[in-house]
């Protein structure tokens, strides 16, 4: 973080509080890291929105000569930086490597897309010139997450950054320490004030969203999202949200009922299951569902046994996890792997296979966020569409099958922001997507994440009219 928010932060602590944080792996304290009172939180937006100006005013090019500085310190930074996730966060050093260069990746992206992100030429009267400019909008506040803490900040900062806006950046208060590191990592690239960070939980997140700023982008829970952007309807702060998620996959009769099994469980059980679009509900067609549920039951043991499955974030993740597990079992589901608490320190929770779900349950219905597979058997492929189409989320979709007719009628029906056919996770480099419902509103990522941070001016200029000449004149 830059020197003005690092001294004010340490100079305001007695009026905050401090974070502590704890391994998910062992359940012993960490550290506790100080959180912003109030007069920091109130400095830091008078700082960044000081330093607006200059900085819209500096050549696109220029914004993204910095944003490539940026990414080649986060490259440099890329293996302290992953221990702090896996200390933080019980991600595996890999993946956490592995979303560190997805970060940089998306920085060196925007670096290039910024300066050739333009406005339109409109048709108008032939003697006149119409078009649009694209200008920053001011002061953006991001509220990122801790489940890939640096690849998801780096998509709003890198997008934020380059099209002109100053950034005052909150990461997860479940990950303060990575947070604050990214910050002192990334903000000497650019001049003072321009890329602020500030540490602290929900009071914190609360003050910024309520403060004198221009963009609010959040992804977390959909119960925030929703309090964010009622705070920005308030302020007139643009909202842009990537929320929770409670994902279908549709499995079809027509697939192997193995391939598919291992899509489930890599949607259902990577990183723990702690991923926005991971699968949280499963539909699949009684002809195959016998052997699909065998086979994803085998795919959870051998998680289970090898020890792949990290800790969840916290025990309070561990614990919401598992009162959803509960309540299905309680409802007649039935748990063919896992869903019983393990003993031992951390927050660890094992791969589980729920049968016999329904759709009252809360697995079916809300967000789980952990490594659980719940399965409903449905008798048509009709029947499972349907189930796969309700609910309050449009995150995203999955569906699994060779008939062509039914992957258009779904990708016609799905009310979601993306959908994917015969692979779980995937996509093109440079992809976006807008939320549907609870999961959020506004592209996130990709090109289009430009335009989230632009204002449109539309320009009209025409020619004057030809002088009269003067009666003195020849």
């Amino acid at each position: 973080m830059s020197t003005t928010a690092t001294e004010t932060i340490s100079q305001d602590t007695a009026s905050g509080s401090g974070i502590t944080i704890r391994d998910p792996r062992t359940g012993d304290i960490l550290w506790t890291v100080p959180e912003a009172g109030p007069g920091a939180v109130d400095h830091a937006v008078e700082v960044a929105r000081s330093a607006t100006a200059e900085w819209a005013a500096t050549a696109p090019a220029e914004r993204g000569a910095a944003l490539r500085s940026a990414a080649r310190a986060l490259d440099a930074a890329a293996q302290e930086l992953a221990g702090l996730n896996a200390s933080e966060t019980g991600r595996p050093v890999e993946e956490a490597l592995a979303g560190i260069a997805a970060g940089v990746s998306t920085l060196e992206q925007y670096a290039e897309l910024g300066p050739v992100h333009r406005g339109h030429s409109l048709r108008g009267n032939r003697l006149a010139s119409d078009y649009t400019v694209a200008e920053p909008r001011g002061v953006a506040v991001l509220l990122t997450p801790w489940n890939d803490p640096v690849a998801v900040a780096c998509g709003l900062i890198g997008a934020a950054l380059v099209t002109g806006n100053t950034v005052i950046h909150k990461p997860s208060e479940r990950c303060p320490r990575l947070g604050e590191a990214l910050g002192e990592v990334l903000a000497p690239a650019f001049p003072p004030g321009v890329f602020l960070t500030v540490n602290g939980g929900a009071e914190v997140g609360a003050q910024l969203s309520q403060a004198d700023v221009d963009v609010l982008a959040h992804v977390g829970s959909s119960a925030s999202g929703a309090r964010i952007a009622r705070a920005g309807a308030l302020t007139g702060a643009h909202a842009i949200r990537e929320n929770g998620g409670n994902d279908p996959l549709l499995v079809d009769s027509d697939v192997d009922p193995a391939w598919a099994a291992g899509q489930a469980a890599i949607g259902a059980f990577s990183n723990s299951g702690q991923i926005c679009t991971a699968v949280e509900r499963i539909y699949v067609h009684k002809a195959i569902a016998e052997e699909f549920c065998a086979a994803l039951q085998a795919e959870a043991a051998q998680r289970n046994s090898n020890g792949s499955v990290a800790p969840l974030v916290d025990l309070r993740m561990r614990d919401e996890v598992h009162a959803q597990v509960a309540d299905a079992l309680e409802q007649g589901a039935r748990a063919v792997e896992g869903g019983t608490l393990p003993d031992g320190p951390g927050s660890f929770y094992p791969a589980t296979v729920l049968l016999d779900c329904t759709d009252g349950m809360q697995v079916m219905t809300e967000e789980t966020f952990g490594p659980v597979a719940p399965v409903q058997v449905v008798d048509t492929f009709d029947d499972g569409l349907r189930l796969a189409c309700s609910g309050r989320y449009g995150l995203a979709a999955t569906v699994l099958s060779g008939n062509i007719a039914h992957i258009q009628q779904a990708v016609a029906a799905l009310p979601v922001g993306t959908v994917k056919v015969n692979e779980v996770f995937g996509g093109a480099p440079g992809g976006a997507a807008q939320p549907r419902g609870d999961s959020g509103h506004g592209f996130g990522y990709g090109p289009e994440l430009l335009d989230e941070f632009s204002q449109v001016k539309v320009v009209h200029i025409a020619a004057p009219p030809a002088m009269t000449p003067r009666k003195d004149q020849p």
